[in-house]
């Protein structure tokens, strides 16, 4: 009699889990995240409540690893570029910024996990970790980068550095006090540059200065 093969346990929890994270990044999408169940994710993803209790304490958890499985390949490799050009490599990687905040799936997400960080810290602290902080390093290891060139005063706090780039656009999504879109890194870059040169330094002319639009 021919042995009966066991099924793949591990096969079948990897797709029991990646389930999970799709129905809850698209429940999130479609219907927001005060309206999201864990009950509604168990049903869309087709496993019980027990399922999803054994991988996540919460819902909040769940759309941190749906955000997180979304983002890992920007998050997982993540250096920027180095083309000598400071200025240029920040408005690249700043306008890549905004349009995924613009991106509805990230969007949806991020916004219920600023929401749900606010009474859960070791959530919190796993979005700096994984998502934020690698972001964040790989931003001052560029400015560490100009620094060695001589672009940048070598006195700077990179850290202070790093959230001047990226404070304004956070501060513009989270809360909408004005119109979020590309252009703004065009604006942000060479206007925080200005204040972190070598006081030495002839900044750049600004090119609204030669159109006259300033």
């Amino acid at each position: 009699m021919p042995l009966r093969k066991l099924p793949d346990e591990a096969r079948r929890s990897e797709r029991a889990r990646r389930a999970i994270l799709t129905a809850a990044r698209d429940l999130t999408l479609d219907q927001g995240y005060a309206r999201l169940t864990i009950e509604g994710i168990a049903a869309a993803a087709g496993v019980g409540k027990q399922t999803i209790y054994r991988w996540w304490p919460s819902k909040g958890a769940i759309v941190f690893d749906a955000f997180l499985a979304l983002s890992q390949d920007a998050a997982g490799n993540l250096e920027l570029p180095d083309t000598g050009d400071i200025e240029a490599d920040l408005r690249t990687v700043l306008r890549e910024t905004i349009l995924e905040l613009l991106d509805p799936r990230h969007d949806a997400a991020f916004r219920a996990l600023a929401s749900e960080i606010q009474t859960d810290r070791k959530l919190a602290d796993n979005l700096v970790q994984a998502l934020l902080g690698p972001q964040m390093e790989a931003t001052k290891r560029r400015l560490q980068s100009a620094q060695r060139a001589g672009q940048l005063a070598r006195s700077l706090d990179l850290q202070l550095a790093t959230e001047l780039f990226y404070g304004p656009i956070f501060h513009r999504w989270l809360l909408r006090t004005a119109p979020l879109d590309p252009t703004l890194a065009d604006a942000l870059v060479p206007l925080v540059l200005r204040a972190l040169r070598p006081k030495s330094a002839k900044s750049p002319p600004d090119p609204r200065e030669r159109d006259g639009t300033r």
